[in-house]
């Protein structure tokens, strides 16, 4: 549970630093985001998440 807990804390760092460190640029990213179709966003988050199984994977 740990290591969950300390995996969970590491993403949100590493997803507040686009925000901290340009809010400009994360403001204009999130807003391209809003108008992609359903299907595209969902395969971004297959993707996203293949990915991460995979380092788990490689890096265990």
């Amino acid at each position: 549970m740990e290591t969950i807990l300390l995996a969970f804390a590491l993403m949100l760092v590493i997803e507040g630093l686009l925000p901290f460190l340009s809010p400009r640029a994360w403001r204009d990213a999130f807003s391209r985001l809003t108008k992609l179709a359903d299907g595209q966003i969902r395969f971004m988050g297959l993707s996203s998440m293949m990915i991460g199984l995979i380092l788990l994977f490689v890096l265990r």
